[in-house]
């Protein structure tokens, strides 16, 4: 029998070994008290109970007792679970960073699929009298290059001669900020004195970012040419294999059920992608028709290129017109004298523009493909942020591809109401309150 050990000390691993894992158990004829059911030994509590199995053992991952009512003499440790919005939060979070840094990739192929909805009409059409996809596809994407090359073409000139008086612009520009600050009485904002050689501030900086301006515009002139011909073979590749590519598709849905959705979704959101890209396409050339022909009148220079820009911006919810009408009446200050011309290029602007959009616009368009303004203006923003001017440009059909899923999933039908436009009044409170669930109208399939 092993000696007791004075008060105080403690027991080596000699000792442990002797009087086993219980030192005041050994030898005694006492069973050791039982272990908790929750409590894990730790690797150390294996290596006295059995040396030579730790030993054979492989080394694993460290092992902590789980905490419980029962296991009271180890350290506890508590796994506080998260609620189930914390991570689709940071699921969202991450996709959007990954649609940011992956715009190289991504932008061209959602221009690509969304110029497919919209020419993919006429391709099928070819096939059905006969002509390969792939003929078909060279054929119509050729003839949509020719357009658009004919339309640059056109604005060469005009772009070419506003290029060119961009320096006297911007002089003119500086000479009237010089002005409005001889005006002003802002501290600070003063021009230098007469017979003075201090440099101008303003006028420093106006030739420092005009310099900048050119290199950042050179700059994107080249990533918009890589861009354009990644979208157009992209394209091309799409609109020969659409057919295709859509069946291979459904074809990998083992349910009957969510292939007619995804389906049913697929043709819907092509139908209204492309009905809504080829109306807005001749309702924004009869804009930029009206506006060139306004400016024309109004002696403005450069009135074609005016009116392409106006028809372009279009295309661009709320801040497309917000611009084109700033732009307007700084040419008009650069232009004119009085303050009568100066405003007319700009209210004349918004005049035609007030008409297109609650007129001309509802009445061709239709009820189906309204949307709400606010998710309008938020998609706008959203794809603008993340994507830049071509993000902007496409914000409205991507809305409306998002609103088509929405409609075909059960559980996503609340945000389809929430991104269509309710022409019926809304159900007052109180009725609502009387009600189970609320209703919510979405537009008819």
């Amino acid at each position: 029998m092993p000696a007791a050990l004075p008060l105080g000390s403690s027991a080596t691993d000699d000792d442990r070994r002797q009087t086993g894992p219980f030192p005041a158990a050994a030898g005694m004829g006492q069973t050791p008290p039982p272990a908790d059911a929750d409590a894990i030994p730790s690797p150390g509590g294996v290596a006295d109970l059995a040396p030579g199995l730790a030993a054979s053992l492989p080394p694993g991952p460290p092992m902590v007792a789980r905490s419980s009512p029962a296991n009271r003499r180890g350290v506890a440790v508590r796994v506080v679970g998260l609620p189930p919005w914390v991570g689709k939060g940071l699921l969202a979070i991450a996709v959007l960073f990954f649609l940011q840094e992956a715009k190289v990739v991504l932008l061209p192929l959602a221009v690509a699929l969304i110029l497919t909805f919209l020419l993919y009409g006429p391709v099928r059409l070819l096939s059905r009298r006969g002509v390969p996809p792939q003929l078909g596809a060279a054929i119509v994407l050729g003839a949509a290059l020719t357009i658009a090359g004919s339309v640059v073409s056109t604005l060469a000139v005009p772009a070419a001669d506003w290029w060119a008086r961009a320096p006297a612009n911007i002089q003119q520009v500086a000479d009237i900020l010089e002005r409005l600050r001889a005006a002003l009485p802002i501290p600070g904002m003063q021009p230098p004195r007469r017979g003075t050689r201090e440099p101008d501030p303003v006028q420093q900086q106006i030739a420092t970012e005009s310099v900048t301006v050119t290199r950042t515009l050179a700059k994107h002139v080249l990533g918009f040419g890589v861009t354009a011909i990644a979208t157009i073979i992209l394209l091309y590749f799409l609109l020969a294999s659409e057919y295709r590519l859509l069946s291979r598709t459904v074809e990998a849905l083992p349910d009957r059920r969510a292939r007619a959705r995804v389906l049913g979704g697929m043709r819907r959101a092509q139908r209204d992608i492309g009905r809504y890209l080829g109306t807005m396409t001749i309702i924004n050339s009869g804009v930029g028709i009206a506006v060139g022909l306004a400016m024309l009148q109004l002696g403005l220079s450069n009135p074609l290129l005016w009116g392409a820009l106006a028809g372009a911006m279009n295309f661009v919810p709320f801040i497309g017109p917000s611009l084109v009408s700033g732009g307007l009446l700084v040419a008009g200050v650069l232009t004119f004298n009085d303050w009568t011309s100066m405003v007319a290029p700009a209210a004349c602007y918004m005049l035609l523009h007030s008409i297109e959009a609650n007129l001309v616009t509802p009445l061709v368009v239709g009820r189906r493909l309204r949307l709400s303004p606010m998710a309008v203006f938020l998609s706008v923003m959203l794809w603008g942020w993340l994507w830049g001017v071509a993000g902007a440009f496409i914000a409205v059909p991507m809305l409306l591809g998002i609103r088509a899923a929405c409609q075909r999933v059960t559980g996503w039908r609340l945000m389809a109401g929430y991104l269509s436009e309710q022409e019926a009044p809304p159900t007052s409170l109180r009725k609502l309150m009387r009600r189970t669930r609320p209703r919510m109208g979405f537009p008819p399939r």
